[in-house]
């Protein structure tokens, strides 16, 4: 039997088996290293050591080197481990795909929910900023467009840009593309994590990163481009302030993505219902050798979007940005490039800072839409906090169980904080209820005001896309903020006309494409909204169809539940 396995007689023997690993330990190290200067003085130049002190610097040094392994980024800072401690989670590696360099800028909790369902984003930890730091104003950006237009590469070339991703980790990226003949891919690895995005070049999840610039921070919401996962883009894109509209200026690309199958219609349309206010559209690959930077096609391009976005209800004068830019090589995303003198408006980057601020009500009643639950030392519920503030250890409802809970702990981005604004990305972790009693969908709000919940509600709606007509007795599914649920039209109220407003006297026996109409809905289950009148965000939304979109409206009316 290995005397390593035998318990010691006394402390001091347990301390010469010590010594001797330790000896053991030494002479293995003494070929590393011998031209780093800092290791000179403490290490190289003593004889083995023998007193306690050098055992301390060795052992030290040992798992200095130990912890540089597991976090290959070489980003773990103090403050990222005292994090780690205090919520006292396992810091583990996660199968399915994520490499170590992943989990070097992993959050913790991404990381267990990793070892779930290969969801959530790996997500670079910020340091926490100086207590008397003024808070940076969060503005969430979601990055939409046909599949292959470049979201995901974009996404991995501003973190590259703003440092959250480091050189290092996307060499080693570039390194695994190029092993599967997908160099182009590697800037996109940094946002689309699991094996299966990486392995087809789609990304499935919305995937979530961070970044910072001097007086804004901001998420990037990296939405799926195919088109059967539109359900998880309407999810992304009903958290963003802003959206990033890429379209890739490729010949025949752009073609593809704008017609009537594509998705970058569909998408523009999503965004605007979602309730995002300001667009910018990037006109990405102009690096390519069909495009070569040329301005008639980046006007041709923008000849042909502008009339669309305008249908669908942004302005082109205040609400839609248009520039170009290359994902692949970064140029125009962080600094103007000299391959387009003929573009004089701001960069990406500076044109994100440059934004006005978007004027929210911290002192509003409480709403924060549930977009994801899970177990984790309690149950931990994600969202963004529509309006109203929250504190630790404040009592909160969900509704529309009316459950009472208590707010246990609060991050914000990753980093604990005891209070939050509205607009701010959330993780709560709640006391007083159980992970199976929420499904996404559920909102959090306070006692005092209740957000409204019901099952019949009268609507203004917009048809968009459908080749028959609509009648009463028509099933759909409704995307109202967070909540997905099975509609049914019960009637048809009546018509309005499009250019003066004017509603028909007569109740319409039917509605077809491109009409207007007000009607009444009713839900499968009860479903959390409110009046498109009282609170625009939640009440907005989105009827679908057979994998289309078909109509889009705003709550008019809640309709109280006969006894």
């Amino acid at each position: 039997m290995d005397s390593r396995d035998t318990a010691p007689d006394s402390w001091e023997q347990e301390d010469d088996v010590e010594a001797t690993a330790d000896t053991e330990l030494q002479s293995a190290f003494t070929g590393l290293n011998v031209n780093a200067p800092e290791f000179v003085p403490s290490f190289l130049s003593r004889d083995p050591p023998e007193n306690a002190t050098s055992d301390g610097k060795l052992t030290a040094m040992v798992t200095h080197t130990q912890n540089s392994s597991a976090v290959e980024n070489g980003e773990t800072d103090a403050s990222a481990v005292e994090t780690w401690e205090q919520k006292g989670e396992p810091d583990e590696e996660e199968p399915g795909g994520g490499s170590s360099a992943d989990t070097g800028f992993c959050g913790d909790e991404a990381q267990d929910e990793m070892m779930e369902e290969d969801e959530e984003m790996p997500t670079p930890k910020l340091p926490p900023p100086p207590p008397d730091a003024p808070k940076k104003e969060h503005v969430n950006v979601v990055f939409i467009g046909h599949v292959d237009a470049g979201k995901s590469t974009i996404g991995g070339q501003i973190m590259y840009l703003t440092g959250m991703v480091d050189k290092r980790t996307l060499e080693k990226y570039e390194r695994e593309a190029k092993e599967k003949n997908r160099e182009t891919w590697y800037l996109s690895w940094a946002l689309d994590t699991n094996q299966e995005e990486r392995d087809k070049g789609k990304t499935v999840e919305v995937g979530r990163a961070y970044f910072e610039t001097e007086k804004k921070h901001f998420t990037i919401l990296d939405a799926p481009g195919h088109k059967s996962f539109v359900p998880n883009m309407i999810g992304g894109a009903s958290q963003a302030d802003l959206a990033v509209l890429v379209i890739s200026a490729r010949k025949g690309e752009f073609e593809t993505g704008f017609e009537k199958g594509g998705q970058t219609r569909e998408h523009a349309m999503l965004a605007k219902t979602a309730g995002v206010k300001h667009l910018i559209v990037l006109i990405n690959k102009m690096d390519d050798p069909t495009v070569n930077w040329s301005l008639d096609r980046y006007e041709e391009c923008k000849e042909k979007l502008v009339p669309f976005l305008k249908k669908v209800g942004f302005n082109p004068k205040k609400d839609i940005h248009f520039m170009p830019c290359s994902g692949m090589t970064g140029a125009n995303l962080k600094e103007s490039s000299e391959l387009c003198p003929w573009y004089t408006g701001l960069p990406f980057i500076p044109h994100l800072d440059s934004l006005p601020i978007f004027n929210r009500s911290s002192d509003g009643s409480i709403r924060l839409p549930i977009v994801d639950k899970y177990k984790d030392m309690g149950t931990v519920v994600l969202g963004k906090l529509e309006s109203g503030s929250i504190m630790k250890a404040q009592q909160l409802i969900m509704m529309p169980n009316r459950h009472t809970v208590e707010v246990l702990s609060l991050l914000s981005d990753d980093v604990e904080t005891d209070y939050a604004e509205p607009g701010e990305n959330l993780k709560l972790r709640l006391k007083g209820i159980e992970e199976e009693e929420i499904l996404p969908g559920f909102i959090l709000c306070n006692a005092e005001n209740l957000c409204h919940s019901g099952r019949t509600f009268d609507a203004q709606i917009v048809i968009i896309e459908h080749k028959s007509i609509i009648c009463p007795g028509y099933n759909a599914v409704i995307h109202i903020h967070t909540c997905i649920e099975e509609v049914q039209i019960t009637a048809l109220i009546c018509m309005v006309d499009k250019k003066t407003g004017e509603k028909s006297k007569t109740r319409p026996r039917f509605v077809k494409q491109d009409q207007v109409c007000i009607a009444r809905l009713r839900a499968a289950g009860t479903i959390c909204l409110e009046t498109f009148k009282d609170f625009p965000q939640m009440g907005r939304f989105t009827l679908r169809d057979e994998g289309k979109t078909i109509a889009i409206g705003k709550v008019l009316k809640l309709v109280p539940e006969k006894d």
